[in-house]
């Protein structure tokens, strides 16, 4: 060959090395871009990471929603752009029913592969939510919708919040929790001239013999007719305040006859305003009413509420409950408005003539035998990661 020749050869060689090495630029060019959080075409390798081998550190979330409550459509659209920023599968989203507050939802979305199971709503949701998660190790996060927010705020997960919330649920850290079960042994009577008669609890409840779960307080007494008597209206317009314009409508009802067995123990009789038993005691306002319970300790708190001599009876108790936020305990004995607190693992009431029960908020009906239990970490939930 002439030099031309070689000429001409040496230069479609360098043209052709010169092509395989753009492309391959190229390619590593695309691919850095694609895998920069920040960068043009993230989505797309996001999408092909998760049906990657990574599938299992970008776990699925579901959230069980309550309807019914405001603005769930729009934190819809904001918790699928949350789950995206963060490259998760696109959550599950599945509403609550009249005829299933959401155990079933949560359920089913353990079995779809949730990793982790949001409730979307108030105390209701929660603990239905929570009784289906119990001994799953399947974490349960908090959006809380509700009036009360009761297990929200003694986890100080934001209330009123709802970015902060779901901040919380997707980038927090798990703890173990107890919780309480109530399992009632006698409905009330329907007709006090028939004892025979039974109220069989809420008509919503399929199975009013099953146990019922509760994650902060149940009462018996005052705190639950107060929560039977709860103006729903009014509830939705000024919140928690509601409880307590209620609650005036009471002060100056009878006192409730309660037997009482801890633990096995000997019965004790008792009369008082009001029985709590607890897991967990902050209250809306910023009240603590049972300020030695502790959320993981695998005992219940329990409380005697009473009060004598009418307002000044109620303005001491609620003096006495003040207090007892700041650490300070009243030791006088004869006090005409006083709260006295024990522990045990399981409690069992015998309430004359039948009481209304409540359960963090949820009224169970009017009983006349219950016994309550804890299940010591029985739960896992999700709290805000600490600040670094």
């Amino acid at each position: 060959m002439t030099w031309h020749d070689w000429l001409g050869l040496t230069a479609a060689v360098l043209a052709l090395v010169a092509i395989v090495l753009a492309v391959w630029v190229a390619r590593r060019q695309a691919a850095g871009r694609l895998g920069h959080p920040g960068a043009a075409g993230a989505p797309a390798a996001a999408a092909e990471v998760l049906t990657g081998p990574d599938d299992e550190e970008r776990p699925l979330v579901a959230f069980v929603a309550n309807p019914s409550k405001p603005d769930v459509a729009a934190l819809r659209t904001q918790v699928v752009k949350a789950c995206s920023e963060r490259y998760l599968p696109e959550p599950l989203w599945l509403e609550t029913t009249v005829e299933d507050p959401g155990v079933g939802q949560a359920r089913e979305a353990v079995e779809r592969g949730a990793k982790l199971v949001v409730a979307v709503g108030g105390d209701g949701t929660v603990r239905a939510v929570a009784e289906a998660l119990v001994h799953t190790d399947v974490p349960m996060a908090l959006l809380p919708l509700g009036t009360g927010n009761l297990l929200a705020r003694n986890l100080d997960i934001p209330v009123g919040d709802p970015a902060a919330a779901i901040t919380a649920a997707l980038d927090g850290k798990d703890r173990t929790i107890d919780v309480g079960w109530v399992a009632v042994q006698r409905w009330a009577a329907a007709d006090a001239e028939d004892p025979d008669e039974e109220v069989t609890g809420p008509a919503a409840d399929p199975d009013p013999d099953r146990e019922h779960i509760f994650l902060v307080i149940g009462g018996v007494g005052f705190d639950a007719a107060m929560v039977a008597s709860t103006d729903e209206d009014l509830k939705a317009k000024v919140g928690w305040i509601a409880y307590f314009v209620a609650g005036v409508q009471h002060l100056h009802g009878r006192r409730s006859r309660v037997r009482v067995k801890l633990d096995g123990r000997a019965w004790q009789e008792l009369r008082l305003r009001s029985l709590l038993v607890g897991n967990c005691g902050k209250l809306p306002g910023g009240l603590q009413l049972l300020p030695d319970a502790v959320l993981d300790d695998g005992w219940l708190d329990i409380a005697a509420i009473d009060t004598r001599g009418g307002v000044a009876g109620w303005a001491q108790l609620l003096g006495e409950v003040v207090l007892q936020g700041f650490g300070l305990r009243n030791p006088l004995p004869a006090r005409i408005g006083r709260i006295d607190h024990t522990r045990a693992r399981s409690v069992e009431m015998q309430l004359s003539g039948g009481e209304h029960v409540q359960l963090d908020g949820d009224v169970l009906g009017q009983v006349a035998e219950l016994a309550a239990r804890v299940d010591p970490g029985a739960l896992v939930v999700r709290v805000p990661a600490p600040a670094s």
